[in-house]
């Protein structure tokens, strides 16, 4: 007899439950979660489990690969379905969620989620971490502009990373009671800024040693930051079926409501992968403000700043790029200017 077996995963358990072809309860189980435990309690069934399914989550690569390897046909399953289903059980508890998602993965209701490579999430922590310590420096430079403004001291607006040390040491400096303060801050704001650059160095030599982040930055705008962010976050071309599905993805397509005689469009969706979303319109930005070489890429979104507003602009020219990265990528092809002059 064929069964299904639904995953509820927690940090430091999982609960199993086994359903047969009918929906009836085979096994329930509570194990510790090691790959091991759970490995042996699914092969403890008597019959062969059909599939093991559980919802995406911070732990699903690590179970997932577990599994894969011990010849089990797993699925990792969309979590927004998961929760709508799981939503009409009276009582939430880890018992009942496994159930509900063997019950779901028998009734084949359900969204498969793409589980990235090993060297894809290596490129995502190497990307969190630079964005982490730049955050941290941001925070100090802000926490300190603040303080010294009680002073009356007004630092000028913008004031770049590089220079903010040799701009505030001096005022800092000038006043004992204010170097007592907040030395310990710049302190700390020049070891975080160090790590800073150390990851920024990394991230953009990872970047100029990757053969697809280096194909993805002939696009115009296109840096290895916003390349290697892309990469991370694609992974593998061939799981979108078209490229026009990669800007909606990454939440780049406005929201749609519909019902009847009602349909009404609204901002963007702002859905998926938010550090993704931000490397395009940066590059976008990037495209439309900076790059100087002409492009039938920049002549449209300048046309677009004209009609629709330098921001709407933008937004559509990040989605456009979303989906010419995947085209390059997925096709092997350089991006190819036209030599097109923008007209005014």
């Amino acid at each position: 007899m064929s069964y299904f077996a639904g995953l509820d995963v927690s940090l430091r358990s999982v609960s199993i439950c086994v359903i047969d072809g009918d929906g009836k309860i085979a096994l329930e189980r509570t194990v510790p979660f090691e790959i091991e435990d759970v490995i042996a309690c699914l092969r403890s069934v008597d019959g062969t489990i059909e599939q093991v399914g559980f919802e995406a989550g911070v732990m699903s690569q690590h179970l997932y690969h577990g599994l894969v390897a011990a010849d089990f046909e797993t699925i990792c399953m969309e979590a927004r379905q998961v929760a709508a289903a799981l939503s009409a059980m009276r009582n939430k508890t880890d018992k009942n969620d496994a159930r509900g998602i063997a019950q779901v993965l028998r009734s084949g209701w359900f969204s498969e989620v793409h589980i990235k490579s090993r060297d894809s999430h290596y490129n995502r922590a190497l990307l969190t971490s630079r964005k982490t310590i730049l955050r941290k420096c941001i925070d100090l430079e802000q926490e300190v502009r603040g303080l010294i403004r009680v002073f009356g001291v007004r630092l000028p607006t913008p004031l770049s990373h590089r220079k903010f040390e040799q701009t505030v040491l001096p005022i800092i400096e000038a006043d004992d009671q204010i170097a007592y303060a907040l030395m310990p801050m710049i302190e700390a704001w020049r070891s975080l800024y160090t790590a800073f650059l150390e990851l920024d160095r990394r991230v953009k030599a990872t970047a100029r040693k990757d053969p697809t982040c280096l194909l993805l930055m002939t696009a115009p705008g296109v840096g290895p930051i916003a390349a290697l962010t892309f990469k991370a976050a694609v992974d593998d071309p061939s799981r979108f079926k078209s490229s026009r599905i990669v800007g909606a993805h990454f939440g780049l397509t406005p929201r749609r409501f519909q019902s009847g005689e009602k349909d009404q469009t609204g901002h963007m969706r702002r859905a998926g992968d938010a550090d993704v979303r931000a490397a395009l319109y940066s590059a976008a930005n990037s495209l439309l403000m900076r790059t100087k070489a002409p492009s039938h890429l920049k002549t449209w979104g300048m046309q677009l700043v004209r009609t629709r507003g330098r921001r709407r602009a933008t937004v559509a020219l990040a989605r456009k790029l979303a989906v010419i990265l995947h085209r390059m990528w997925a096709d092997g092809t350089e991006f190819r200017l036209t030599g097109m002059e923008v007209q005014t």
